[in-house]
């Protein structure tokens, strides 16, 4: 089992024909993906060559659905033309749209967000400003490395990509189920909660580890979830203990205002919901190692 990405999922790739798009193809493939296309609308009808596996370039979304049954879409699309291949994967009603592009501004986010939203959420949106997802051993759509831990019992939802990867490498001798990058945008497509509820219901998840950072109540949010409608044990960490007070760090989403929004709310709001919170990144994969020992 899997939550979002498995096995048999077919990829294409928004993008593919740029210099990241083609690198992270090259990879994604090398991990085992299914990519069975590329969408170009200047360069339809052409194929890419990686290292022997042919990777044919379609006009649209649309078209690449209905030429190979694609299933996910990742998208290595420009800030200034990622809202337009984002809306172009909602009305091809793709199931997955994993948008790696950093820089979106806010407004477009929303605007997509809400377009996927009126259309009956028909397409799940993974991002933007994110490293993606990966299953271990079956699929990866996005820019988490995949040699860095193998197929086990652990799923992990995060903000931050960098940390998502410290934690897979962490844990690699345990493993994960799935690993999902939600990012650190103001305006996200899925949410901690949503990742949180899929790992709730896959019966290969034993543990969860949730990584949030400082900013917005997401993880407050988070844990009101957690409190009611989550029986697996959940190891937190929150990005931001160190940061000053009434800064903005790294990522869009990481502004803080008043007590809200601080790392320390956030592991009380946790920690308050029966969540494990560690101090650091290696804390907290130490938790988790303890939970699963018995």
């Amino acid at each position: 089992m899997a939550i979002f990405l498995n096995k048999d999922s077919k990829v294409i790739v928004q993008g593919m024909t740029g210099a990241t798009g083609m690198k992270h193809t090259k990879l994604m493939l090398g991990d085992g993906t299914n990519i069975v296309g590329g969408v170009n609308p200047r360069k339809a009808g052409t194929s890419v060559d990686f290292d022997g596996t042919e990777v044919p370039v379609f006009g649209s979304v649309k078209e690449a659905m209905e030429k190979t049954g694609a299933n996910v879409s990742v998208l290595f699309v420009p800030p200034a033309f990622a809202k337009a291949a984002v809306v172009e994967a909602i009305d091809a009603e793709i199931p997955l749209a994993v948008v790696i592009t950093e820089g979106i501004a806010v407004h477009d986010s929303a605007a997509f967000w809400a377009y996927a939203k009126a259309k009956g959420n028909k397409t799940r949106i993974i991002g933007p400003n994110c490293p993606g997802l990966i299953t271990p051993g079956q699929s990866n759509a996005g820019i988490i490395p995949g040699d860095i831990t193998k197929p086990g019992r652990i799923g992990l939802v995060s903000k931050s990509g960098t940390l998502t990867y410290q934690m897979m490498y962490e844990l690699r001798d345990i493993g994960f189920s799935s690993a999902v990058g939600i990012g650190g945008d103001p305006v996200i497509g899925t949410t901690h909660i949503d990742a949180l509820k899929a790992f709730q219901d896959d019966p290969d998840t034993d543990l969860i580890v949730m990584i949030g950072e400082i900013g917005g109540d997401a993880e407050e949010r988070a844990a009101d979830f957690i409190k009611e409608h989550v029986t697996k044990p959940v190891v937190g960490y929150v990005a931001g203990f160190t940061a000053p007070e009434g800064k903005t760090m790294g990522h869009a989403g990481a502004i803080v205002s008043g007590s809200s929004g601080t790392a320390q709310a956030k592991k009380e709001a946790l920690e308050a919901a029966g969540v494990k919170v560690g101090k650091t990144p290696s804390e907290t994969a130490l938790l988790a190692r303890e939970i699963l020992a018995g």
